[in-house]
Order: C-alpha cells, then structure tokens, then sequence
C-alpha cells in the first residue's frame, strides 16, 4: 500500500485517520493540504474516485459561492486555488480514495 493523507492540522477526522494508519503499522505519508495543497493530477484522481461533491466541505463559509459556479471544471479550480475548500481528511492509495474517516472502506485496501 501507498497511503496518503491530505489534511489539516486542526481537523480531528485527520487525526483519527493518522491514528488509524498507525496502530495498524501501515506507513502513510502526510500532506499538510493547507501549507501544500494537491497537484492537478491528484486532485483529479480523488475527484474520479469519490466524486466531486464529496471533495468540498460544505462546513465552510465560502461553500455558497462554489455551489455558485457554473462548471465542475470550474469547481475543480476552486479547490485547486483554494485548498481550504476541500473537506479533509482526504486518503488516497493508488487509484483509491475516500474523503472522510472511512475505516470500513481502508480494511479492504490491499
């Protein structure tokens, strides 16, 4: 497995997610999605694994205005400028990702 995980240090799903990881001795690498944001490629890769609703946090005071654009392409953009935007924590392996703490769907990855 190539686990990594894109969060936000104050986010308590991060957290549970790393913890996760690390009391099963599955190495992970962690990406401060904040200080670093996702590259094009991988944010698309989540997007085609979970769909691009499930990519935005709706918790956030700017979820209106991305509601708002027209285009998923559009939406996609936001995300990419503005990684504040993108609900965490985010966990890829491979082609793989969930968004959220999902530990019923990271006991089945191989």
């Amino acid at each position: 497995m190539n686990i990594q995980i894109f969060g936000k240090s104050k986010c308590f799903d991060t957290k549970k997610a790393e913890r996760y990881f690390k009391e099963r001795r599955i190495k992970y690498q962690y990406i401060d999605v904040l200080r670093y944001g996702m590259s094009r490629g991988e944010l698309s890769s989540v997007k085609n694994a979970v769909g691009l609703d499930a990519l935005i946090d709706s918790a956030d005071e700017d979820y209106p205005l991305v509601q708002y654009l027209a285009s998923a392409e559009a939406k996609l953009e936001k995300l990419f400028e503005d990684p504040y935007l993108i609900k965490t924590p985010v966990v890829r392996n491979g082609k793989q990702a969930t968004v959220g703490y999902c530990p019923e769907v990271w006991k089945n990855w191989k």
